[in-house]
């Protein structure tokens, strides 16, 4: 039986505990923590700052996940020494695919939109830190006509959002809407997902849309560039690029296709499924 640690539970996580031959590390008890015993899980799951609890639970642990090579390189230059036990893990992706065209015609119906307009589509759950500020800018500046940007948020922000916007004629440019039931079929119906993040912490929401058959764009500075060809990458949230790739995007269909295909053939490497597989092979060497 092995013992697992994390800082943060995961639906992965979750999966990887119903196995029989993995459990989770007890939390210490008040006498252990007196006495000073401290037990370490044989793996661990690292996730966020390297603080000294996580720096202790990834020198003893046998095996140590991390969610990206940009974790694996900064967890090397604080330890200052090679470690041959931690594997990247990436973010793993666990919802159904339906067919996108099905699902954006439903989408187009219910929200009277038409069909044939390309989906370009923004959500985060900190808007500002997500960059809807850059998204917005660059939408502004298209000089393609056959698109419709969709905006996603809790209603909170969007209402903020509304505000903002209140002066500017968006109406035939950008949908906002708010606490979406079906989040999860917006990645479905939409073309292009762009999220021009400040965020350091790996955007899973890029993964997702690439599953879900989208082209994608986000910061060189965030982790998930790695899972993404140049073309994708911007140089920062600010990029004043993006204006000239996202309209050669929708003015050929041929590149715009053939990188949702590539898209999707990426990200189905990193399925709940292909996740779980690759631990379970990396931990039969403890």
């Amino acid at each position: 039986m092995l013992t697992i640690n994390y800082k943060k539970r995961t639906f992965f996580i979750s999966k990887l505990l119903e196995q029989e031959n993995i459990k989770e590390l007890k939390k210490p008890s008040f006498f252990s923590k007196v006495l000073g015993k401290k037990e370490f899980a044989d793996i661990y799951f690292h996730s966020g700052e390297f603080d000294k609890e996580a720096l202790e639970n990834i020198e003893k642990a046998k095996k140590v996940f991390v969610n990206s090579q940009t974790v694996h390189h900064q967890l090397l230059r604080v330890l200052q020494t090679n470690l041959d036990k931690v594997e990247v893990l990436y973010p793993s992706i666990n919802i159904e695919y339906k067919k996108p065209k099905e699902i954006k015609q439903k989408f187009c119906e219910e929200q009277n939109i038409d069909p044939k307009k390309k989906i370009i589509f923004f959500t985060g759950k900190n808007f500002k830190t997500s960059g809807v500020k850059e998204f917005i800018s660059t939408i502004l500046q298209l000089n393609a006509q056959d698109f419709i940007a969709v905006i996603e948020g809790d209603k909170k922000q969007i209402t903020s959002l509304k505000f903002q916007l209140s002066k500017i004629n968006i109406e035939d440019k950008i949908l906002l809407l708010d606490n979406y039931e079906r989040k999860d079929e917006l990645f479905l119906a939409s073309d292009i997902f762009i999220l021009p993040t400040h965020s350091k912490n790996f955007a899973s929401n890029v993964l997702k849309a690439m599953f879900c058959k989208c082209a994608v764009f986000v910061p060189a500075t965030n982790p998930a560039k790695e899972l993404v060809d140049v073309f994708a990458m911007m140089e920062s949230p600010l990029d004043r690029s993006m204006q000239f790739k996202v309209d050669a995007l929708l003015q050929n269909k041929a590149d715009l296709k053939l990188i949702k295909k590539q898209n999707r053939n990426i990200a189905l490497e990193h399925t709940l499924e292909k996740s779980l597989e690759k631990v379970n092979e990396v931990i039969t060497s403890i």
